[in-house]
């Protein structure tokens, strides 16, 4: 199984870093989305729940371009194929998948989290940022395997790129909602509190909760 994984994750990230398809177009967004909130609040900064809000609504997007991109090649160029005829477990294409579009969610945050402190929050954002890291890690696993388990669903549909974002919205909307809410004492100006413990425990549980569903799902979704 771990072989399988790496094998399959090596593959992945070797095509995105040759394609560049999905990381710069998600990065891209995000810079640019943060730009246009910038001139159109018309304020030197925004902190606590306005902060919060436009960082998760505007990652939530940016996630988007990623999960409908993450089984186009497997499923155009003969990928889902080649892997059902191959003697390995099915869970391993689900492993690489969550874990590559968690690689993918981790590189444009590299570029999307800083230019929002430079556009949008000012200095305060250093001061956050430790436990902010935490909070979209949380965010980060959730939006991988419901990303995850949606491309697979919608992938083999004609209209994929329209129902993979139709689907995955709304299962998307207690991520944003717990990431939100974790962070907007950490983004208020002057923070001193600690971090909210049950949005915490609630971005985890709907990880696992999902996490299990996509596990579960996942063998007929590629068999389908």
């Amino acid at each position: 199984m771990r072989r399988t994984v790496g094998a399959l994750l090596r593959k992945e990230l070797l095509v995105e870093l040759r394609t560049l398809e999905s990381v710069p177009g998600m990065s891209l967004f995000a810079v640019t989305t943060f730009v246009v909130f910038h001139f159109a609040l018309n304020r030197n900064s925004v902190d606590g729940d306005l902060a919060a809000g436009i960082l998760w609504v505007t990652l939530l997007f940016a996630a988007i371009l990623g999960i409908n991109r993450l089984f186009v090649a497997d499923a155009d160029q003969g990928g889902f194929d080649g892997f059902l005829l191959a003697p390995v477990d099915r869970s391993a294409m689900l492993i690489a998948k969550v874990a590559t579009l968690l690689a993918y969610l981790l590189a444009f945050e590299i570029v999307a989290v800083p230019a929002f402190g430079l556009l949008l929050l000012g200095p305060s954002l250093g001061k956050a940022m430790p436990q902010l890291l935490g909070v979209l890690a949380l965010g980060d696993l959730g939006v991988a395997v419901i990303g995850t388990l949606v491309a697979a669903l919608a992938v083999r549909t004609r209209a994929r790129d329209l129902l993979g974002p139709l689907l995955a919205l709304p299962l998307l909307v207690p991520i944003v909602i717990g990431g939100a809410r974790a962070s907007s004492p950490l983004l208020a100006l002057g923070h001193h509190t600690a971090l909210p413990g049950r949005w915490l425990v609630t971005l985890g549980l709907y990880d696992l909760v999902f996490g299990l569903i996509a596990y579960a799902l996942f063998d007929f979704l590629l068999e389908d």
